[in-house]
């Protein structure tokens, strides 16, 4: 790799750390290695790292591209990518809340936490991706100087055994830590925005995340010998009465100087600086994802929705602001604030790895959140219960909805060639099936719908050709818009223009032309509405022989006015309602093998 792509490569990893280092792992460092030893911390520690690193080097392995990666994960689990991102915030809030800012200042101070999320939002708001990237390496170094100075103010003590004895309900957390750590990232959409960035920077995600994970193992580490110089354990009893030691380091520094002197200053800096470079990172990648999947969904509800609401991450961080200090108020165990990313995350990040590893995902979303709701009620069972078998189990659960994905990686697929029909893309034979046809009408042409697809049937006459014989290359435009023609008549029988409110406008149009027809010779005209968004509709079309072959095919693209004025308008209610039924969404064009997955057939 030459210089100057390992220099991009390792700019990146500052904030590939800063991002990761959130809540669960600022709290639950000093939890583990005061209640279990440096032998417990070790093991956490290396596989929150691990997973980590394998994120990016399974991204950045060859033929493998970040954000054709993460364009399926936006297709294939674009909710669980957002309630992933309520959860993340919720815990980070939480932690800082409760493990921070309360035992140093007191209960009503977990407002701050409130605070914290908005100032690092807006900061994320301001400077975007490129800015968090520079900012995050200035803030690793001042909060690195803010620990080295917590720990000289500390008071020291004794250090934890390097095993200690490890009970039934640390043994029932290690498959449900192995599965939460490592699967973790997938569902990310911080690390998923980085590394489509590192891609595109000219770097590789692979170098990038493994010179972050192991800067990102410095800063558990740090956080562990904080815990030690502490003193003696300050371990707060949760609402189930099992104590948790994340605090520890909050309350001996507010012990030692009331939380105005040297300890509780920089401790305090240091984790505010740790918290606020997951929610700045938060902000910036979810409203990125949330903008792209509105400009690429064909989910009518979404177009009646004004898409500053849409695409604000605001609403998510609100949701997590509810749950953080709901958790706060009734004292939630942490454990359980760390339980979804186990158990309910567990289905769509398992089948987003399968599908970095070279697998169709297949992700069925109803399965997996039945499975996640019955992973995080054994969890429940388990942990209340002291049983680490029913903790084990409720890892497994979830990961059954992943099953077909993963299997795919060691069975062969097997794919029938049902005809010869040729289907112009990628040479891949399809099953011709019958396409019902409304009788011929006074324009020539048979039309009716084969699925979502509405099709046209068309004999080319005399009248149609140029000197040689073949249809005139303008012809075929024409052909397209008789098809579109048809189609808003057959989904829209009672627009009439005298009467209507809008009026439907071209705004673009492309055809490539693959073929030509001749005289008498007959053609099918298919045409789908493929996308839309608030503001337009994309249609594809695509011209064949009937006997088989592609002649040409295209989109265009649709705007909408107002009859009167004709000002640009939102997509009127009647398109939603008449359109939506036929949105083709992922469904294969007519050249593509419909038993094929999409990575196959393309």
């Amino acid at each position: 790799m030459p210089g100057t792509a390992m220099l991009r490569s390792a700019s990146w990893a500052p904030t590939v750390a800063m991002s990761w280092f959130w809540g669960l792992g600022f709290c639950f460092s000093i939890h583990v290695v005061l209640t279990y030893g440096w032998g417990a911390f070790a093991a956490f520690a290396a596989t929150n790292a691990t997973g980590l690193f394998l994120f990016g080097a399974l991204c950045g392995r060859a033929g493998n591209d970040p954000a054709k990666l993460f364009r399926v994960a936006q297709d294939r689990a674009g909710v669980a990518l957002v309630a992933y991102q309520v959860v993340a915030v919720a815990i980070t809030l939480y932690s800082f809340g409760r493990y921070v800012l309360v035992p140093m200042f007191g209960a009503g101070s977990a407002g701050g936490a409130a605070i914290l999320l908005i100032a690092s939002s807006a900061i994320g708001h301001a400077i975007g991706l490129p800015g968090l990237k520079r900012l995050h390496a200035v803030l690793l170094a001042g909060g690195l100087a803010a620990a080295a100075a917590a720990f000289t103010a500390l008071p020291g003590g004794e250090a934890p055994p390097v095993s200690a004895a490890l009970d039934s309900r640390f043994l029932g957390l290690v498959v449900p830590s192995l599965v939460g750590f490592l699967l973790g990232p997938w569902l990310d959409v911080q690390q998923w925005q980085r590394a489509v960035a590192i891609r595109r920077d000219g770097g590789s995600p692979t170098l990038a995340y493994g010179l972050g994970s192991l800067l990102f193992l410095g800063l558990l580490c740090v956080n562990a010998v904080l815990a030690v110089a502490a003193g003696p354990v300050v371990a707060a009893a949760a609402s189930d009465g099992l104590p948790f030691a994340g605090g520890s380091v909050a309350a001996a520094a507010a012990r030692l100087d009331g939380g105005r002197g040297l300890a509780s200053v920089a401790f305090l800096v240091w984790s505010t600086l740790a918290m606020a470079t997951t929610l700045d990172s938060f902000y910036v990648a979810l409203r990125s994802t949330l903008k792209e999947s509105m400009g690429r969904s064909t989910n009518a509800l979404l177009a009646l929705v004004p898409p500053g609401y849409a695409t604000s991450p605001l609403w998510v961080g609100s949701v997590a602001c509810v749950l953080a200090f709901a958790a706060i108020r009734f004292d939630l165990p942490f454990l359980y604030l760390m339980m979804p990313f186990a158990t309910f995350f567990a289905a769509p990040a398992a089948n987003l790895l399968a599908g970095a590893l070279g697998a169709p995902v297949l992700h069925d979303a109803p399965l997996a959140f039945m499975l996640g709701l019955c992973a995080m009620a054994l969890f429940v069972a388990g942990h209340a219960a002291d049983d680490p078998a029913i903790l084990a189990l409720s890892v497994v659960v979830p990961l059954l909805a992943a099953a077909r994905s993963f299997g795919h990686l060691f069975v062969p697929r097997t794919v029938s060639r049902p005809s010869k029909i040729d289907s112009g893309i990628g040479g891949l034979p399809v099953q011709a099936e019958p396409v019902v046809l409304l009788p011929v009408n006074d324009q020539g042409a048979a039309h009716g719908f084969e699925g979502k697809w509405f099709v046209v049937r068309i004999t080319p006459t005399y009248d149609d050709t140029n000197s040689v014989g073949n249809v005139y290359f303008a012809n075929y435009m024409r052909f397209v818009g008789k098809a579109r023609e048809l189609f808003f008549n057959a989904v829209m029988p009672d627009f009439d223009l005298s009467t209507t409110q809008f009026l439907i406008l071209t705004k673009s149009i492309a055809h490539d032309f693959r073929g030509e027809a001749k005289e008498f010779e007959p053609i099918e005209v298919r045409i789908g509405v493929r996308r839309w968004n608030r503001k337009f509709v994309t249609l594809e079309h695509e011209i064949r022989r009937s006997a088989g072959g592609v002649l040409g095919k295209g989109s265009q693209q649709l705007m909408f006015v107002d009859a009167k004025d004709y000002r640009l308008i939102d997509m009127p209610g009647d398109i939603v309602r008449n359109f939506g039924p036929y949105v083709l969404g992922d469904q294969p064009a007519s050249g593509r093998s419909a038993g094929l997955p999409e990575a196959e057939a393309a």
